[in-house]
């Protein structure tokens, strides 16, 4: 799979989560914010929250859940990001890590892909 074909895919994920946010009722601020410190896919508030997500796409689970693949280095970078964005951002919500994982066997062609919305992650 070429670069481009993989951020196309990443892009399709990250859309296909963030109106499952949307359905769940929270409010999208930001998708695919971008600091010298990483990228952040997508930033959404839930009531008292404000939840730095990060989409994780894959065909199955074979190799282990798509939220594994959130290691302790990925943590770190995405928890660096959010104290940039809070320091450019202040809010009075509480900040909280979810990672959503996405499971599209037929990859963009999939209808409707299993989802599952893991709050507080991290």
């Amino acid at each position: 799979m070429s670069g481009q074909e993989s951020r196309l895919r990443g892009r399709w994920g990250e859309e296909q989560a963030a109106e499952y946010l949307r359905q769940k009722g929270f409010r999208l601020v930001a998708a695919n914010w971008q600091c010298r410190f990483g990228e952040i896919d997508l930033i959404a508030e839930d009531g008292n929250f404000l939840c730095f997500v990060e989409v994780k796409l894959r065909k199955s689970a074979a190799y282990g859940s798509a939220g594994a693949f959130v290691g302790q280095r990925k943590q770190q970078k995405l928890r660096t990001a959010a104290q940039l964005y809070l320091a450019w951002h202040p809010t009075k919500l509480q900040p909280r890590f979810d990672v959503i994982e996405l499971y599209a066997p037929q990859g963009m062609a999939t209808v409707r892909p299993k989802i599952f919305h893991l709050e507080n992650a991290f």
